[in-house]
Order: structure tokens, then C-alpha cells, then sequence
């Protein structure tokens, strides 16, 4: 199959394509990165589909991909805000710093929420799950240095958000 017969198959199917994953996962941006990964995945793998039964394929590869997706994300769970405040109280320490504490921690995590792509997910796993850059360089199938890169410039992105909020970092 040449580049232009598969591009008019992505054509066809993309918004099906779309649709699927989107049912699957609830999120329209991860419904558009597993849409692009079917394809891709398709791309590699055409020759393994009967030509004419390119649709059920299609939405095989992207379901199995959106459930891939879901069963990660079930392990990379990142507490809600909600979440942080029923957190018990540290030993030892007071009430006020508590509270300062937990107040940071929210802001910190509202802030990393915030944060657009390429930037979100790296932070998200970096400084909400504690993530090592290996760790994320292989959850994501980024290179290492990329990570590296990453984090830091999101590092930065959050010093000035939080700066311009008011709070000491």
C-alpha cells in the first residue's frame, strides 16, 4: 500500500477513529494522541489487514490502544484537590504549618494542572507522583534528556506561575 491509499484511509476513518477513543477515555486530548498511536500503529501493521476490512481493524487497534491508555492511567492515579485536604495531619508539627502546608501543596498542584503540553504530563508525574525521569521517559516513550529538558522547563513555567500568584518559592 503506497502513502496516498493510506492517507485516504486515515481520512475515512479518522473521526470513527476519534470517537472510539474518546468514548473510551473521556478526554479529548488523549482521545487525539490515541488516534494519531492507532495510525501510526496502523501505518506499521498494514499489510497484517485484508484489504477492504480496514474499519474493524481500525477500531480494534483503537480500542485496544484506549484500554492500554486506561490501564495506565489506573496506576498513575494523581490524588485530587479534594483529596489532599482528608489527608491526616503530620505528627509534631502545628496546626498553622499544616495548613500552610496542605495550601501549597494545592496551589503547587493547581498550578502543574495547569500547565499545557508537552509540559502537563511530565510535571504530573515528576512532581505529583513523585516519578523518577527514567520512570517517565518510559511511561511517556520519550528520550531521557527529552524528560530531562522537560521537567526543568516545567520547573521553571511553575516558579513563575506561582510567583505571579503571590507565593514565595
Amino acid at each position: 500500500m503506497n502513502n496516498q491509499e493510506f492517507e485516504a484511509i486515515v481520512r475515512q476513518y479518522e473521526k470513527l477513529v476519534f470517537t472510539v477513543c474518546y468514548q473510551l477515555v473521556h478526554d479529548y486530548g488523549e482521545a487525539q494522541n490515541l488516534t494519531q498511536e492507532t495510525f501510526l500503529s496502523a501505518y506499521r501493521h498494514v499489510d497484517s489487514c485484508q484489504k477492504g476490512e480496514y474499519k474493524p481493524w481500525l477500531i480494534r487497534i483503537a480500542s485496544n490502544k484506549a484500554k492500554d491508555f486506561l490501564k495506565s492511567a489506573y496506576h498513575r492515579k494523581v490524588d485530587t484537590v479534594e483529596d489532599w485536604e482528608a489527608l491526616p495531619m503530620q505528627p509534631g508539627g502545628s496546626a498553622e504549618q499544616e495548613i500552610m502546608t496542605r495550601e501549597g501543596a494545592r496551589l503547587v498542584m493547581e498550578a502543574v494542572l495547569e500547565l499545557e503540553e508537552p509540559y502537563h504530563k511530565v510535571a504530573k508525574l515528576y512532581f505529583l507522583e513523585e516519578r523518577s525521569v527514567d520512570e517517565i521517559a518510559e511511561i511517556l516513550g520519550r528520550p531521557r534528556k527529552t524528560v530531562e529538558t522537560q521537567v526543568y522547563r516545567a520547573r521553571q513555567k511553575l516558579q513563575k506561575m506561582l510567583m505571579e500568584r503571590g507565593i514565595s518559592v
